[in-house]
């Protein structure tokens, strides 16, 4: 039977160790790896997604020492007595048929604690604590680190390690003019400043033999000011596969850079050109990475030989079948990933335990398991947003039947709106998936119903979960009515829906996520960077690193399709409470559109001249803005019209997603709240 991806599925022979095809999952920080109490909860998650059929796991960082730490306690493997309590997880995954390898993670001066060291005292923007320049003997310390944690890797029981070169950690400070100044052996001329990736690799080499897999993560494309330079680049790829790497896996960008590297509205694939320019460079495989997020895009880098396999980490919390459905031929079943960051890199940087929006079991195998229901019952969800489609789907995966009622004549709700925003196009794939769950779990979907009370009261239904959804806030300012009769004020619903037309002048009322979607909307036309990547490049100002350090150009920006004016009535800055990893690039794209983002203001009226405003509690500085058209984004309202009667009547219901919450309206939170709700009834 021939493989419907070919070049995806092959196995590969590195060293000792045979993977049964290329794909590997990529190191991801779940948090997991902090405590020795969550090992059991580590091993579920990765046995799982071994059993999924991924080549490879690289475990989330873990540091060689103290002063490698993330932050205060962070995983560590430094003694026997910590390898042996790593046997849970390499058992786990060796009993599933999986291969698995430690990510060695020194984060040097990126590190959140008092103790961090790095090449020079330095101190990065993302930390608070200045680093201690280490002496000749300081970084002999280190190197035995790493070393030592590669012995205890292995003794452990783990295939390999991931020795993390790029993303502008310990060794990438080393590397890099930018954050290395010193003078002495370790510094200065660049065969100096790569000595540390090469005693690392052959330091490793020495304690581990030859058949131990070692991958090497090699930062191509670096994307800071005094980056390396492509021949810098090559010249240490070719020293770590002398020093004995046996795989070299691509990092882009540093966490510092200010370009997008793995965000929803960085395009697929959009970095595998850098990995090809590696290619016949050395003799060991290559490693691709960076939003490869579909079996099709996987098989496409490597049919265009950019690389030997592919690295994903963040599919694998989407769907740890991921292999698995696209070696049977069913792709369209995967649940994508959609790199929103939300409930993944957002939860690690306030402390919380990584997981999925699309997928609320990740990390919570041991926990969220959607099993047969002892007793099969029926069940009615009304509205078909994320929150009553994940309900709906889990409760008929369990055995209940399940009548779905949806108004409009599709599903979605508001994720469907979310799609029209250039930058979001991957949330269509989020729905591609809840219509092939509809099919597979035998929901019966009822679109263009709106479902009245009378009709579910007298179908005797076990119980009843609301999930109508929002509707857009009326701020009912002055002049506000006029303005809408005129076509001059518009909400955010009509604007997305193409609904009436708008004028070339724009203010934006309300700056909360749907005021900065509808601004990206306006000043991108409707045209989107992210599915045109020569045009995203361009934007952002990535270059080829043979022409400029590190890959980093100048920025030419595409003209604003409109002119755009985004308000808020807090006076604080605009995009505060956005994504805490992706806040900074909607702002980022905002500002290079020329969107003129303004607090503390105050909307004294709606006149056929524009919007007037003022400005904080005195409604000082009054001013007109000559806009043409004036979009409401100012919030939301539940939608609970049927809780009344249900309850009147006795029918047992719950209210779940934006029925329940309307503020700060969160898809994250609809769907998991969902899917707990759908394994208790």
């Amino acid at each position: 039977m021939n493989s419907p991806y070919p070049y995806l599925l092959a196995p590969l022979t590195v060293g000792a160790v045979t993977l049964r095809n290329r794909v590997i999952m990529g190191s991801m920080h779940t948090g997991l790896e902090d405590s020795r109490k969550d090992f059991p909860r580590l091993a579920a998650y990765y046995a799982e997604r071994a059993a999924g059929g991924v080549g490879l796991i690289v475990t989330g960082g873990f540091a060689p020492n103290i002063a490698g730490w993330a932050k205060p306690l962070a995983g560590t493997l430094a003694t026997h007595a910590a390898a042996s309590r790593h046997r849970v997880i390499t058992d786990a995954v060796h009993a599933a048929g999986g291969r698995i390898a430690l990510q060695i993670l020194h984060t040097g001066r990126y590190g959140y604690h008092p103790f961090v060291v790095a090449p020079s005292r330095l101190k990065s923007p993302i930390s608070p604590f200045a680093p201690r320049a280490l002496s000749a003997h300081g970084i002999e310390r280190q190197i035995q680190a790493f070393a030592r944690c590669a012995a205890l890797a292995q003794e452990a029981g783990y295939d390999g390690v991931e020795v993390m070169g790029s993303e502008g950690y310990f060794i990438n400070q080393f590397i890099a003019a930018h954050t290395n100044h010193r003078t002495d052996e370790w510094g200065g001329s660049y065969i100096n400043r790569m000595r540390l990736p090469v005693e690392i690799v052959r330091r490793v080499r020495e304690r581990v033999g030859p058949d131990f897999v070692i991958i090497y993560r090699l930062s191509m494309l670096d994307l800071v000011p005094d980056g390396s330079t492509w021949d810098e680049v090559v010249t240490l790829a070719k020293a770590v596969e002398t020093a004995g790497a046996s795989i070299l896996n691509t990092g882009i960008g540093w966490h510092e850079a200010r370009i997008p590297t793995i965000a929803t509205s960085v395009p697929r694939a959009a970095f595998s050109w850098v990995t090809k320019k590696l290619k016949g460079e050395v003799g060991i495989p290559l490693v691709t990475s960076n939003r490869i997020n579909t079996p099709d895009v996987g098989e496409r880098v490597l049919a265009e030989g950019c690389a030997d396999l592919v690295s994903m980490a963040r599919p694998f919390l989407a769907d740890p079948e991921f292999v698995n459905k696209a070696a049977a031929g069913r792709a369209d079943r995967i649940n994508t990933c959609i790199a929103c960051n939300q409930a993944c890199l957002d939860h690690l940087f306030v402390n919380r335990k990584a997981s999925c929006l699309v997928n609320p079991r990740a990390c919570h195998e041991t926990e969220l398991n959607y099993t047969p229901a002892a007793q099969p019952r029926r069940y009615a969800v009304v509205g078909a947003g994320p929150a009553g489609l994940a309900c709906a789907t889990v409760l008929a995966q369990r055995g209940h039947a399940v009548d779905l009622f949806e108004a409009a004549d599709d599903i979605g709700g508001q994720f469907d709106m979310a799609c029209r925003i250039p930058g979001k196009e991957e949330f269509n794939e989020t729905l591609r998936y809840f219509r092939t769950r509809i099919a597979d779990t035998g929901v019966k979907l009822h679109l263009s119903t709106r479902v009245a009370a009378p009709t579910l009261i007298d179908a005797h239904y076990d119980s009843v979960i609301l999930a109508t959804g929002v509707v857009p806030r009326d701020p009912q300012l002055p002049g506000q009515a006029e303005g809408a009769a005129r076509g001059q004020v518009l909400t955010y619903v009509e604007v997305l829906r193409g609904q009436r037309p708008m004028g070339r002048r724009v203010a934006v009322v309300g700056a909360g996520g749907i005021g900065f979607d509808v601004a990206e909307y306006l000043v991108n036309g409707g045209h989107s960077a992210t599915l045109d990547a020569p045009l995203w490049r361009r934007e952002w100002g990535v270059a080829d690193p043979e022409q400029t350090r590190g890959g980093l150009g100048r920025p030419e920006i595409t003209p604003p399709a409109h002119e755009v004016w985004l308000l808020q009535r807090k006076d604080e800055r605009l995009g505060q409470r956005l994504g805490k990893t992706t806040g900074w690039i909607h702002r980022a794209e905002l500002h290079k559109k020329q969107v003129k983002m303004v607090g503390g203001v105050n909307y004294e009226g709606i006149s056929e001249q524009g919007l007037a405003i003022s400005y904080g509690q005195q409604h000082e500085k009054a001013e007109l803005l000559e806009v043409d058209t004036i979009v409401l984004c100012a919030g939301q309202l539940s939608v609970r019209e049927l809780q009344e009667p249900l309850e009147s009547a006795g029918v047992p219901f719950h209210v779940i997603g934006g029925a329940a919450l309307a503020a700060e309206l969160d898809a994250k939170r609809a769907i998991d709240a969902a899917c707990r709700l759908a394994t208790t009834l």
